[in-house]
């Protein structure tokens, strides 16, 4: 019988799983394609499709399988984890809230987009409102007492508690504030400036995205406002976006996407439609997309295969030298974008929005008061003044859509890559000679194995100190910044 109930229960999983492909798709329509004026409709169908998916993950035979079911292998093991951990979940949150909250979180990321290029934060506001609000109720209802951010923080990173995060982001902070105060007083990188067309941009964006691993046979490459990777499988979109004035928000957006999609294209195909086909965690999943970005396609010795690509496409740069070029490829600046930061701002800008959306979610900041917390909060840790909705509380998407408690897995993905560098160059030390010809293959091949044909096999902190053979701590990330940016800068 123990056989017959994992049988039925896998195969009721695996519909489910392909019904969220579904559900993704629409989501990537939504930002990609679909027209301006299918935004109303598109809710009433992410809200249909979210109650039926709801249905499912509570169905009732869930638990009669779950508590007849044997497994004979890791797997098997691993499966029934998540799919008790899903169905523990999704049976505290009512199906009428679930369905509105994919309603309004479909139609608020159509306002945003609105909202940010008519700089209209004060319209916004009342649709985002109702986004706080459900989330708030679903928090609530997760945690049954408990910390509700907490509870919206483990859908995104499972087991990781906020106090955890703050700790963390205690002890990185000192010397991420020092190490930019000794970079911002030495003299400036040299900033690459001239018209770079877009045609040429996609073209490298798609060449460079080919030799970091991405299949185009299962996959696709287009455009958004906030780039971002969607699917699993063996149907795996990202996007990117073009400013003719700076190509590197292009080309790093491309890589970053591809880090995720990697992740995602190299599971095990033995996994596919299944609850471990796909990333464990979204701090894992930053990981793969910021050591795609950052330690390797951002390192000098990748820059100067890179800048000879750009002058052999654009002509002569306004930077003279592949030395110079890396130098501006990592140009530290307190500029307002997160997605556009560099390595020595990003976690602040992380920093920030886990204090504010922490606090919102407590209650102990009233939305109403967002924006001021915002603009001060950026004004002391970046010496810069917010000067329009679009550079500060606007600019991400992940508010509109809900995405409470998802801020702080990007810096625990850089915490987790810095570990993963670590020792990636302990078993690679010639990796240099590799990136400076382009080529990242052994280090792409070093990551599929360690960390992304798993899949969902090991909880998040497992499957990092899997791959490393170590524990997990913000050291090699910390001493990564501190050697590079040293360098770079001459301190």
């Amino acid at each position: 019988m123990s056989g017959v109930a994992l049988s039925d229960l896998l195969a009721f999983q695996r519909e489910t799983e392909a019904l969220s492909q579904v559900m993704g798709r629409l989501g990537w329509d939504q930002e990609t394609m679909m027209p301006r004026g299918a935004a109303a409709q598109r809710g009433d169908e992410m809200a249909a499709l979210e109650g039926v998916l709801h249905a499912r993950r509570t169905d009732p035979r869930i638990a009669d399988w779950l508590a007849s079911a044997k497994a004979t292998t890791e797997a098997e093991t691993a499966q029934l984890r998540l799919i008790s951990r899903s169905y523990d979940r999704a049976r505290k949150v009512p199906g009428k809230l679930a369905a509105e909250i994919a309603r309004v979180t479909s139609v608020a990321q159509g306002q945003w987009a609105e909202a940010r290029k008519a700089e209209d934060l004060a319209g916004f506001l009342p649709v985002l409102g109702q986004v706080v609000s459900l989330r708030r109720e679903e928090g609530a209802a997760l945690a049954e007492g408990g910390d509700a951010y907490d509870a919206l923080l483990d859908g995104y990173e499972p087991g990781l508690k906020g106090d955890e995060i703050a700790a963390l982001f205690d002890a990185m902070r000192p010397r991420i504030v020092a190490l930019r105060a000794h970079v911002m007083a030495a003299a400036p990188a040299p900033e690459l400036t001239g018209h770079f067309p877009k045609d040429r941009q996609l073209a490298l964006a798609h060449e460079i995205a080919q030799a970091f691993g991405y299949d185009l046979s299962r996959g696709r490459i287009d455009e958004a406002v906030h780039p971002f990777s969607s699917g699993s499988f063996n149907d795996v979109r990202i996007t990117t976006r073009v400013d003719e004035s700076d190509p590197l928000g292009c080309l790093y957006s491309t890589i970053h996407e591809v880090g995720h999609a990697g992740y995602e294209q190299n599971i095990d195909q033995i996994h596919g439609l299944t609850v471990l086909g796909q990333g464990v965690s979204m701090g894992v999943h930053e990981s793969q997309s910021r050591i795609y970005e950052n330690q390797l396609a951002r390192s000098p010795a990748f820059c100067h295969w890179l800048y000879g690509r750009m002058v052999d496409l654009f002509g002569p740069l306004s930077v003279t030298g592949p030395e110079d070029f890396a130098r501006a490829v990592n140009r530290v600046a307190s500029g307002y974008i997160r997605t556009e930061a560099d390595e020595v701002h990003y976690n602040l800008h992380i920093m920030l929005r886990f204090d504010l959306e922490r606090a919102l979610m407590r209650g102990d900041l009233d939305l109403g008061d967002l924006e001021a917390a915002w603009n001060d909060r950026f004004l002391s840790d970046f010496g810069v003044a917010v000067d329009r909705p679009s550079h500060g509380m606007l600019q991400d998407v992940h508010w509109p859509v809900g995405l409470f408690g998802y801020f702080p897995t990007y810096s625990l993905g850089n915490v987790y890559a810095g570990c993963l560098h670590a020792a990636l160059r302990a078993d690679f030390p010639g990796l240099d000679e590799d990136l400076s010809k382009g080529d990242p293959s052994r280090a792409l091949g070093w990551l599929k194995e360690r960390v992304q044909t798993h899949g969902g096999l090991r909880p998040p902190r497992q499957t990092i100190e899997h791959a490393t053979g170590g524990p997990v701590t913000e050291g090699p990330l910390l001493d990564y910044l501190e050697t590079k940016f040293g360098v770079l800068y001459g301190l």
